[in-house]
Protein backbone atom coordinates (compact mmCIF):
# COMPACT_ATOMS: atom_id res chain seq x y z
CA UNK A 1 0.00 0.00 0.00
CA UNK A 2 1.52 3.54 -0.89
CA UNK A 3 1.36 5.96 1.37
CA UNK A 4 1.62 9.47 -0.21
CA UNK A 5 2.32 12.82 2.36
CA UNK A 6 2.53 16.28 1.05
CA UNK A 7 4.10 18.90 3.14
CA UNK A 8 5.60 22.35 1.84
CA UNK A 9 2.12 24.71 2.42
CA UNK A 10 1.53 28.16 3.98
CA UNK A 11 0.39 31.46 4.09
CA UNK A 12 2.21 33.65 1.17
CA UNK A 13 1.30 37.12 -0.12
CA UNK A 14 0.26 37.34 -3.58
CA UNK A 15 3.46 37.54 -6.19
CA UNK A 16 5.34 35.00 -3.48
CA UNK A 17 6.29 31.24 -4.76
CA UNK A 18 6.15 28.19 -2.63
CA UNK A 19 7.32 24.85 -3.13
CA UNK A 20 4.99 21.67 -2.48
CA UNK A 21 6.58 18.26 -1.28
CA UNK A 22 4.52 14.34 -2.23
CA UNK A 23 6.68 11.98 -0.56
CA UNK A 24 6.23 8.05 -1.24
CA UNK A 25 6.41 5.54 1.55
CA UNK A 26 7.58 3.10 -1.08
CA UNK A 27 9.17 2.99 -4.55
CA UNK A 28 6.28 4.38 -7.23
CA UNK A 29 6.59 2.06 -10.37
CA UNK A 30 7.71 3.90 -12.96
CA UNK A 31 4.86 3.70 -15.57
CA UNK A 32 2.40 5.46 -12.99
CA UNK A 33 1.49 9.17 -12.92
CA UNK A 34 1.72 11.34 -9.51
CA UNK A 35 -0.75 14.30 -9.97
CA UNK A 36 -1.37 17.50 -7.91
CA UNK A 37 -5.13 18.39 -7.22
CA UNK A 38 -6.37 21.04 -5.33
CA UNK A 39 -9.90 22.03 -3.42
CA UNK A 40 -11.18 25.23 -2.77
CA UNK A 41 -13.95 25.66 0.26
CA UNK A 42 -17.11 25.30 -1.93
CA UNK A 43 -15.21 23.78 -4.65
CA UNK A 44 -14.66 20.57 -6.44
CA UNK A 45 -11.59 18.80 -6.97
CA UNK A 46 -9.26 20.92 -9.52
CA UNK A 47 -6.22 18.69 -11.79
CA UNK A 48 -3.32 20.50 -11.39
CA UNK A 49 -0.16 18.68 -12.52
CA UNK A 50 1.06 15.29 -13.21
CA UNK A 51 4.20 13.70 -13.90
CA UNK A 52 5.22 10.20 -15.46
CA UNK A 53 7.49 8.46 -12.39
CA UNK A 54 10.05 7.28 -14.65
CA UNK A 55 9.89 11.00 -16.28
CA UNK A 56 9.78 13.42 -18.65
CA UNK A 57 6.15 13.51 -19.05
CA UNK A 58 4.76 16.48 -17.37
CA UNK A 59 1.29 17.76 -17.58
CA UNK A 60 -0.68 20.88 -16.45
CA UNK A 61 -3.59 22.83 -16.57
CA UNK A 62 -4.03 25.10 -18.47
CA UNK A 63 -4.67 27.94 -16.63
CA UNK A 64 -1.69 27.22 -14.38
CA UNK A 65 0.54 26.04 -17.51
CA UNK A 66 3.97 29.32 -17.23
CA UNK A 67 3.33 29.54 -13.36
CA UNK A 68 3.86 26.20 -11.78
CA UNK A 69 6.11 23.48 -12.58
CA UNK A 70 6.04 19.49 -11.68
CA UNK A 71 9.15 17.38 -11.18
CA UNK A 72 10.88 14.56 -9.26
CA UNK A 73 13.11 12.87 -7.27
CA UNK A 74 13.03 8.86 -7.49
CA UNK A 75 15.75 8.48 -5.13
CA UNK A 76 14.03 10.36 -2.97
CA UNK A 77 10.61 9.37 -3.70
CA UNK A 78 9.37 12.63 -3.58
CA UNK A 79 7.09 14.57 -6.64
CA UNK A 80 7.42 18.33 -6.12
CA UNK A 81 5.19 21.50 -7.10
CA UNK A 82 7.39 24.74 -7.72
CA UNK A 83 4.29 27.26 -7.57
CA UNK A 84 6.02 30.82 -8.77
CA UNK A 85 3.78 34.40 -8.45
CA UNK A 86 0.69 33.43 -6.53
CA UNK A 87 -2.59 34.47 -6.60
CA UNK A 88 -5.31 34.76 -3.94
CA UNK A 89 -7.23 32.69 -5.88
CA UNK A 90 -4.37 29.77 -5.67
CA UNK A 91 -5.65 29.44 -2.12
CA UNK A 92 -6.79 25.69 -1.74
CA UNK A 93 -5.94 22.16 -0.28
CA UNK A 94 -3.01 20.88 -2.13
CA UNK A 95 -3.56 16.87 -2.41
CA UNK A 96 -1.00 14.49 -4.52
CA UNK A 97 -2.30 11.45 -5.89
CA UNK A 98 -1.19 7.76 -7.52
CA UNK A 99 -3.17 7.31 -10.81
CA UNK A 100 -4.75 3.47 -11.01
CA UNK A 101 -3.64 3.04 -14.50
CA UNK A 102 -0.67 3.35 -16.42
CA UNK A 103 -2.34 6.02 -18.17
CA UNK A 104 -2.64 10.15 -17.72
CA UNK A 105 -5.58 11.53 -16.35
CA UNK A 106 -7.42 14.92 -14.51
CA UNK A 107 -10.67 12.79 -12.97
CA UNK A 108 -9.94 12.54 -9.40
CA UNK A 109 -11.71 9.05 -9.44
CA UNK A 110 -8.88 7.16 -11.56
CA UNK A 111 -6.72 8.07 -8.99
CA UNK A 112 -6.45 5.30 -6.15
CA UNK A 113 -3.80 7.06 -3.09
CA UNK A 114 -4.23 10.24 -1.92
CA UNK A 115 -2.28 12.40 0.42
CA UNK A 116 -3.87 14.47 3.45
CA UNK A 117 -3.20 18.01 1.67
CA UNK A 118 -1.52 20.76 2.43
CA UNK A 119 -2.90 24.20 2.63
CA UNK A 120 -1.61 26.84 1.11
CA UNK A 121 -3.16 30.27 1.19
CA UNK A 122 -2.25 33.34 -0.19
CA UNK A 123 -3.50 37.03 0.90
CA UNK A 124 -3.63 39.39 -1.23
Amino acid sequence: QVQLVESGGGLVQAGDSLRLSCAASIQIFSSYYIAWFRQAPGKEREFVAAIRWSGPSTFYANSLKGRFTISRDTAKNTVYLQMNSLKPEDTALYYCAKTKYNTITVMPSDYDYWGQGTQVTVSS
